[in-house]
């Protein structure tokens, strides 16, 4: 049969991963990246471009690039108010409807490009499954992961993606429950875990049992608009303050910053300070730098940080927990590795966070455990998830009756009797909701739907049973049923936002018409790929604290004049079309850095050694 891949969609990288002969592998591209950004651009012809190429035109072509599109699936244009100024790509799209992105002169809906990401995904799974040796490397189905606090909107929005792309989605997995999946995965273990989980664009924390191989969730809660994308817009806001600079006006600066800042709070997950550096911006007159110490940074971003924690102590009074009772927490997501992140994190639960698994791998590995389960029939493993959020129906005065209560265990199901409340009623309007307000103006509307049909009866006679059921997807279907008559309505929600079956047939044709297999394309694309892998190691090697002092005694003043001259010939390059001369380039730079890298190893052993006996450090070998 085809292969059934795991697939972590994320707001900033996105990673596709299987599980085969009892190993989880990651899948990489081929120069061996497993990180796929998840930004989609669209050229002047049409062509589709997605992650490190469509993330290097952000600065170039930044109104037809799009970022962090997860943020905004399954939503409305009412939602996303607030955050357009700091957007390249403009959005639209009617009141009460599916979201609109402008890019150039096309417009897409947030699933359409997520489906585009998808697709890169599903191809880089072939082409490994074809290096590997596979006769048949087609992949057509997917576990595909979202974030737990995901409403049935952004849950269908999630589904939509894959079947755009090409998957019959298997399942949709709660982001935390696929980590601890994947923590399980070399030994049992027994007790309570909180998964706390930030990524780029979403916060989730979720407390589970775990014992005997049953992962129950206990409680979920989270934010779906909280993440990594909230700390670079803080640091990007502080420099479009310092330089003057208008984001509705300068969207190619914008990016320009965001690109630098994002690795300066990179940086400071690892050094005390850093520097952000830009090399022009339009309007400015020359470079711009600025000092940026780690305390400054979390100065920063406390506030959004102590944002996540009171959704954590929420979870906890959900699962009848005092922190104390957690015996494990497990840090997902690559914000996670941010140090006051980690901080916080161990006050709140009192305990190191577990970090074993990489924070941006874990949930794929998670999302190809699952797939394995599900394929394989293995049942050793057994997952118990729970819905996010209370469903319900309005009654009248606009309250909302709670048929199916948050947190319960899914799939689940529940039902409540109703009748009419005026005479000879007919019909009975049906309005599902989502949400823990009392009042159904102030919960999601998931949809409506008339149960007609009613024979004139008086009101209070005809007895009407409603009935909820949750499959394992989290998807919602309603139905209806007079009990005297034996009418009745069965529908599958379709959520305010979702696409309706026509919209995703057009995209597909669509899809199709657009889909350009353009080799030389590919192979520039790599040598890009290859090119700014060596020229982010090279500035990071040039920002470390220790530099100056490093150039002082082991560097000729002319190394670092070829270095920055090889630096900047190489970016320069990155600009143009020649693949050939982009590889010239860094092979280049390759080459006047290398004693450099000589210079910074022998500098890193020296620390890791010093203080140490030699005797220690050969038994060690041994």
């Amino acid at each position: 049969m085809s292969r059934v891949v795991g697939i972590d969609l994320g707001t900033t990288n996105s990673l596709v991963a299987v599980r085969r002969d009892g190993a989880t592998t990651v899948i990489p591209d081929e120069s061996g990246d497993r990180l796929l950004p998840s930004v989609v651009s669209i050229g002047e012809s049409g062509a589709i471009h997605v992650g490190r190429e469509a993330q290097r035109r952000l600065l170039s072509d930044a109104a037809r690039s799009v970022y962090s599109v997860k943020r905004f699936m399954g939503r409305g244009i009412e939602d996303a108010r607030g955050e357009e100024q700091w957007l390249p790509f403009k959005l639209g799209g009617d009141p009460g409807s599916v979201i609109r992105v402008r890019l150039g002169e096309r417009t897409f809906t947030p699933p359409e490009i997520s489906s585009f990401i998808l697709r890169e995904l599903k191809r880089r799974a072939e082409a490994f499954f074809a290096r590997e040796g596979d006769i048949d490397p087609e992949v057509s189905a997917a576990v595909i992961t979202v974030p737990a606090y995901f409403n049935d909107a952004q849950r269908t929005a999630t589904r939509d993606a894959g079947r755009l792309a090409g998957l019959e989605v298997l399942r949709i997995v709660n982001e935390p429950t696929a980590a601890c999946l994947a923590y399980g995965l070399d030994r049992r273990r027994q007790g309570v875990v909180a998964v706390y989980d930030l990524g780029g664009g979403t916060f989730d924390i979720s407390i589970l049992r775990i014992e005997d191989g049953v992962f129950q969730v206990l409680a979920t809660n989270g934010n779906t608009h909280l993440g990594g994308d909230d700390f670079d817009r803080l640091l990007v806001e502080m420099v479009a303050r310092d330089t003057g600079i208008d984001p509705a006006a300068a969207p190619e600066a914008v990016q320009a910053i965001r690109k630098a800042v994002i690795q300066a709070k990179l940086d400071l997950s690892e050094f005390e300070e850093t520097r952000i550096e830009i090399d022009s911006l339009p309007g400015r007159a020359g470079p711009y730098s600025r000092r940026l110490t780690r305390d400054e940074f979390e100065a920063i971003i406390g506030p959004v940080v102590a944002r996540t924690l009171e959704p954590c102590r929420k979870a906890l009074a959900d699962a009848g927990l005092d922190p104390g009772q957690v015996d494990e927490a497990v840090l997902v997501g690559g914000s996670t590795r941010v140090p006051l992140v980690r901080r916080e994190v161990e006050r709140l639960f009192g305990r190191a966070p577990h970090t074993d698994l990489n924070p941006d791998e874990v949930v794929a590995i998670g999302a190809a455990v699952q797939a394995d389960i599900l394929v394989s029939g293995r049942r050793e493993m057994l997952l118990l998830d729970v819905t996010p959020l209370s469903l319900g129906i309005e009654t009248m005065g606009g309250v909302v009756s709670k048929i199916i209560l948050r947190n319960s265990t899914i799939p689940a199901s529940g039902g409540e009797m109703f009748t009419t409340f005026v005479d000879n009623q007919t019909a009975v309007d049906i309005h599902i909701l989502q949400g823990e307000r009392e009042m159904a103006s102030d919960n999601r509307s998931l949809g409506r739907f008339k149960l007609r049909g009613i024979p004139p009866m008086p009101a209070g006679l005809p007895r009407i049973q409603v009935r909820f059921q949750i499959d394992a997807n989290g998807i919602l279907s309603v139905s209806a049923r007079e009990l005297r008559t034996g009418i009745a309505q069965t529908i599958e929600v379709k959520p305010s936002y979702g696409l309706t079956d026509e919209e995703v047939e057009r995209m597909l044709i669509e899809s199709f018409e657009h889909a350009q297999e353009d080799v030389e394309a590919r192979m520039l694309i790599d040598a890009r790929n290859e090119a700014e892998t060596i020229i982010a190691a090279t500035e990071k090697a040039l920002r470390r604290p220790e530099f100056g002092a490093i150039a002082a005694a082991d560097l000729d003043p002319k190394e670092l004049v070829l270095i920055h001259a090889a630096l900047a010939d190489l970016k320069q390059s990155m600009g143009g079309g020649d693949r050939y001369a982009i590889q010239v380039k860094a092979a280049a730079l390759n080459q006047v850095t290398r004693h450099l890298a000589e210079v910074m190893m022998n500098r890193t052993v020296q620390a890791a050694l010093a203080g140490r006996a030699a005797a220690d450090v050969a038994a060690e070998g041994r």
